[in-house]
């Protein structure tokens, strides 16, 4: 076998701190995984580790769907298509991930399912931050952080932004579009019912490719991630189903059943009715 030699410029002194396990803090993160069971159960591991690098994508998913918010404050509408390419990117590591969780069996995961009480995915602060990003404002859900001081806060300061798609809504009106005062001066902490002129104002999106190629584009890459989004709710849902069948969820919801309701939440539900109203070429 071809051996690769060690070039003499690659430094090994490993003593400072700007070597690859301190920049990266793999001390501390690799030691982050403590399973609970006793004797540690070999599974449990995936377990830990599955949930935490889905805990390390979702961060950066806030990061980058952050820095799209800013770009549309700043009227830089190419830029902010640009970073949610890479949303929709990341977004495909969350969903593969499920394929390593699917090889967990139900009687394996039942020999330590006890070891971590009532923790749950629906806890997770940072999912409920992405959610309120991206539109689905739900207030009751942050009774759940009450008493994690931080999050909460956290929480609270996305609930009551403005969320991504408000964010375009906001750019189109600056460009001279026609969206209603309604829409962009009110309560960003609420949901608000479908509004037939921000369809129209889609439409008029749609049916002129030609002046609004970027707008156009964002509207496609806010479909591409909302999809995306549904993809990752609907293999969760598999994927439980699959190791605890319909059991109670460990955090008390119903389980199965519970997650089947999230199918239905649509992030931007004018960009799906606005496919109904584009007019057909022939009429």
């Amino acid at each position: 076998m071809k051996k690769r030699q060690l070039e003499e410029s690659i430094h090994t002194d490993l003593s400072r701190d700007d070597d690859y396990t301190a920049y990266l803090q793999l001390d501390t993160l690799l030691n982050a995984q403590r399973p609970l069971s006793d004797p540690p159960h070999h599974d449990e591991m995936l377990f830990i580790i599955q949930h935490q690098v889905a805990e390390l994508w979702i961060k950066l998913l806030i990061h980058e769907v952050g820095r799209a918010i800013e770009f549309l404050e700043r009227d830089r509408l190419s830029q902010a298509v640009k970073n949610l390419a890479r949303v929709r990117h990341i977004q495909s590591q969350l969903y593969g991930q499920w394929q390593v969780l699917d090889t967990l069996t139900p009687s394996e995961y039942a020999e330590f399912r006890h070891v971590f009480g009532k923790a749950s995915g629906f806890q997770s602060a940072q999912y409920r931050i992405l959610e309120f990003m991206l539109g689905n404002k739900n207030r009751a859900a942050m009774a759940v952080y009450k008493q994690q001081v931080e999050w909460h806060e956290r929480l609270l300061a996305a609930l009551e932004r403005a969320s991504l798609y408000e964010e375009f809504l906001m750019y189109l009106a600056r460009i001279g579009l026609d969206v209603p005062k309604r829409v962009l001066e009110r309560d960003f902490s609420t949901m608000r019912d479908e509004d037939e002129d921000v369809i129209n104002v889609l439409r008029a999106i749609y049916e002129d490719r030609d002046t609004y190629w970027h707008e156009y584009e964002m509207c496609e890459a806010l479909m591409d991630i909302a999809n995306n989004f549904q993809f990752w709710r609907f293999h969760h849902l598999k994927t439980v189903e699959r190791i605890i069948g319909h059991k109670r969820g460990s955090g008390g919801s119903s389980g199965v059943s519970f997650l089947k309701q999230a199918i239905d939440v649509e992030f931007f539900p004018e960009l799906i009715r606005v496919r109904t109203e584009i007019r057909d070429e022939s009429s």
